[in-house]
Parts: structure tokens; C-alpha cells; sequence
């Protein structure tokens, strides 16, 4: 299912039961965040919002506010229009194995089986919804009047925390979208908080050596696809335009920009059109950040404003990030599960992986494997270290294929119970999520990596293995059949 705006999506998950109305006034500093940060740690990820008065300087805003509109499964999986993430899983699945058709009964079944590629490849049109509205920079509009939340106390400003931020490769013609936070500094600049691993900040690196000014577009809203392919860790080189079309089973229609040479999706909220200049940089933070903390005050690219448009029927999506669980757990879940058969495909001794909301996404993963040979777990462990982003992964816990990774309990019984520290750990020297405060330098840190399960002949182990207590099946059936009768 696509959604034609980001308002019908709210539809749906108003028709679902997956949404609150709140139709008090409510103000933009620091009131909404609060109040999704309750919600978003309810049980299950609690409801989507709907704040029907956002409050902005003591004046109603007249755009509402949605947020946690993805901050669960259900809700993840109707922004994905299936019934479960797993769905996309499989269709990945089925790409991976797919061979080329050689007659057209082939081609055929290959539809059958959910492979909709055809869908993939953007189209190009001259009218679009996000432009019915068109606001130049010459105009009284601007910044100040979009409901941008102040999200913690000690914030450095308003932030634009869901922003889909489309650069281009100037050499390349390459396009890329990027979810960059970013600080609002007054009505027509903001801070461009893109790190140096990301793939907008080597964009961005090609237009400073060319000394040109680098286009950028950013969109809010829309279906919700386009925000998840912009988080969602593609392959280096993997058009998240094509990623969202291929999710959706829809083309996704292209225009371009009133005031630059950019195209962005139709069909989206609003756009803010503008430019970063070459070397520019400005004080940007601090940030209440999903590591759980205020990260620092940090020089960074400027973005300056030359348009908004928007839909007539706009809705501002916005997110708060924190300690979690919070909504972004959700989107990084569903990113793992969705991509976890091109783990398999690289590694195919994997069986499940997950990380958990504790380890604010890079920090922890937990990996099972169908362990066959000594240090298989080490191999796992320095593979996905070699995977795009899993460089980050600063803790790896490997256990057996009985073990079930989504149980954290489960996990930390298998890593107290089966390992010796000094046999069954290793360090590594890798590159760090620059968010993360606690390395030394900046970028660089140490990543461990934890070897839990069982130990065969080989790995210095010179004991049988003991066996792992469990009931028979037909006495757990027993026990069933009793307990019922006692209800």
C-alpha cells in the first residue's frame, strides 16, 4: 500500500485504533516531547499523536503535529503497507535467490512470488502536491512558522529531528537521502548535523573542493516509506528513491524544486529548498540525542533557506530521541529484520540477529549461529564489523541457534554460563559512531566481541560440554493439559 500524503497515513492509523487526537492547545517547547516520551515508553510503544494546536511563541501553529507515528510493529508495518515487517523479509529473500528468467512462464511466477521491480523507477512530473503552496524567500513566511519542538531542556534551539535531507554526487549525478537533525538557528538557516562517515557529508566534501555551492532539499512528510529507506542502512551506492519505490510496490513521482536542481518526492508535506555554502561552518548543539545523553557543541555545515512549499493540507511529522525505548527503536528493528536475509546471504551460518533498544542501536547486537567449527563465532563477530554501518557495533554477543536473541534474559544467561573471559573475548580497533561520548578520540574507539556459545574441540576447551536442562516434550504437554483443567 502507498500513501498519497503523510494525512493519509494518519487516517489509517486513526482507522486502526493507533492514533490520540489531543485537541488542547499544546506548546512546541519542551510539551509535546514530554508528552511523547511517555507515550513512547508505554507498553508496546503506547499510541501515534495527533496534536491538533500546536503552540509556537505563544501562537498557534496552523499545522498539526504528528509523532510516534512508527513507534511500534503494527504501526512500522503500515508505514511499510504490510501486515508485518517480515513480509519485506521475504520478498528481499526471494530477490536474493531469484535467478534471471529465461522464458516468460518464469517471469511470470517471479511476479507471482511478490517481486515487484518494475516499481522501483522514479517518474518525472511538472505539478505536485507539496508545491500548491509556494513560499519565496523575499515572503513574510519562514521558518518560525512551522511547529518545530524544543525537545529537552537543555537543547541548543528548536530541531527538525525527521528531515529527509536529498543531496547529489556533483561528479556522480548520484542521489542521496539522509535523515540529518537539524538546529534552527533563526527564520532562514539552520545547522546540518551530517557526521563524517555519513554519505551527505562526502557530498558535501566534492562541492567544497569544486568551490560551489551544494544544492540541498529537504522534505517532511509524505508516505512514510521515504523516511525509513532515509534511515535505513543501504548498501554504499543503493538509491534510497529506488529502495522506496521497490517497498511501496509504487513509483514514486519526482519533481523538481522551485528554486533548485533537486528532485524530491510529489507527493511529501512540505520542502525546504536551500543551499549549504563551501567551508561554512557554525556551533551546532547540544542535543538530547538517542544515545541517552546531551551530545556536545560541534562545529557544522550551515543550510541556508531560499523556498518552503507545502501541501494546503500539511502535517509536520516530528520524532523525539532519548533514553529507550523510544520511537527510532522501532525504525531500527525493522531495518534489521527486513535486511537480515542479506546477512544470511553473506553469512549463511547466521540464524537470528537483533539490537536491542538497551544498546541504542550500534552499541550491542546479538547474533545466534548453526555453529559447525572452531572460532566460528570470531569470524561472525570480524564480518559484521566489515558490514557498512555494523562498524559501529561496539559489543557483539554470539550464541548457539537455541538461543533466542530477542530474549535479552536469555542472552545474558548464555554469556555469563558459557564463556571464559580471557578465552572467549577479543578487541578491535574501529571506527565509532561520532555520536558516541565514550572513546577517547572522536570517530575512533575499541569494539568487543563475546564468543557465548558452546565450546567444540579446538578452542582450548578440554572438558565435555555440559548439557543444557530442558523438560521432555510430552511432560510440558502433561503439565498443559493439567493446568487447564485447574483454570
Amino acid at each position: 500500500m502507498a500513501y498519497r500524503s503523510f494525512g493519509k497515513f494518519i487516517e489509517a492509523l486513526e482507522q486502526a485504533g493507533e492514533l490520540k487526537r489531543i485537541a488542547l492547545p499544546v506548546d512546541t517547547d519542551l510539551l509535546i516531547a514530554e508528552w511523547a516520551n511517555r507515550e513512547m515508553k508505554s507498553p508496546g510503544g503506547g499510541k501515534a499523536l495527533l496534536f491538533e494546536q500546536p503552540i509556537v511563541d505563544g501562537t498557534k501553529s496552523e499545522f498539526p503535529v504528528a509523532i510516534n507515528t512508527m513507534g511500534s510493529r503494527a504501526r512500522i508495518a503500515m508505514a511499510l503497507g504490510r501486515e508485518s515487517v517480515d513480509e519485506i523479509a521475504q520478498e528481499i529473500q526471494l530477490l536474493l535467490k531469484a535467478k534471471p528468467p529465461t522464458d516468460l512462464r518464469e517471469g511470470f511466477a517471479l511476479l507471482k512470488q511478490g517481486i515487484h521491480l518494475l516499481h522501483a523507477r522514479p517518474k518525472q512530473v511538472k505539478e505536485a502536491a507539496c508545491q500548491e503552496i509556494v513560499h519565496k524567500i523575499d515572503n513574510q513566511f519562514s521558518l518560525a512558522d512551522l511547529p518545530i519542538l524544543k525537545c529537552w531542556p537543555k537543547d541548543g534551539g528548536r530541531f527538525i529531528t525527521l528531515p529527509n535531507v536529498h543531496t547529489r554526487d556533483p561528479e556522480t549525478g548520484a542521489r542521496n537521502v539522509g535523515v540529518y537533525r537539524m538546529q534552527i538557528y533563526d527564520k532562514r538557516t539552520t545547522g546540518m548535523h551530517w557526521q563524517i562517515h555519513k554519505v551527505g557529508a562526502r557530498h558535501g566534501k566534492r562541492y567544497y573542493e569544486r568551490g560551489e555551492r551544494m544544492p540541498v532539499a529537504v522534505t517532511l512528510g509524505g508516505d512514510p516509506v521515504y523516511t525509513f529507506a532515509a534511515t535505513a542502512p543501504l548498501p554504499d551506492g543503493l538509491d534510497e528513491i529506488l529502495f522506496a519505490g521497490f517497498l511501496r510496490k509504487r513509483s514514486i513521482e519526482l519533481v523538481r524544486c522551485e528554486t533548485i536542481d533537486v528532485d524530491v518526492p510529489a507527493d511529501v508535506d512540505f520542502v525546504l529548498e536551500g543551499y549549504v555554502q563551501p567551508e561554512e561552518m557554525r556551533p551546532e548543539g547540544p542535543f538530547g540525542d538517542h544515545t541517552g545523553f546531551y551530545t556536545a557543541v560541534e562545529d557544522y555545515p550551515v543550510f541556508h533557506l531560499t523556498a518552503i512549499t507545502h501541501r494546503c493540507d500539511a502535517v509536520y511529522p516530528t520524532t523525539i530521541v532519548g533514553v529507550p525505548p523510544m520511537e527510532d527503536y522501532y525504525l531500527g528493528d525493522a531495518s534489521v529484520r527486513i535486511f537480515l536475509p542479506v546477512f544470511k546471504m553473506n553469512f549463511p551460518e547466521i540464524v537470528d540477529m537483533t539490537l536491542p533498544p538497551e544498546g541504542v542501536f550500534h552499541n550491542l547486537v546479538f547474533v545466534s549461529i548453526r555453529k559447525q567449527y572452531p572460532y566460528q563465532a570470531f569470524k561472525i563477530m570480524h564480518g559484521l564489523w566489515g558490514m557498512g554501518q555494523m562498524m559501529f557495533s561496539k559489543y557483539i554477543v554470539v550464541v548457539d541457534e537455541d538461543c533466542d536473541v530477542h530474549n535479552t534474559s536469555e542472552v545474558l544467561f548464555r554469556l555469563c554460563a558459557n564463556t571464559d573471559p580471557a578465552r572467549d573475548t577479543t578487541f578491535i580497533k574501529n571506527p565509532s559512531d561520532s555520536l558516541d561520548h565514550a572513546p577517547s578520540e572522536q570517530n575512533i574507539g575499541s569494539h568487543m566481541g563475546f564468543d557465548a556459545t558452546r565450546k567444540l574441540a579446538g578452542e582450548n576447551y578440554h572438558r565435555s560440554w555440559p548439557e543444557l536442562l530442558k523438560m521432555t516434550d510430552e511432560a510440558q504437554k502433561l503439565v498443559d493439559a493439567l493446568q487447564a483443567q485447574t483454570r
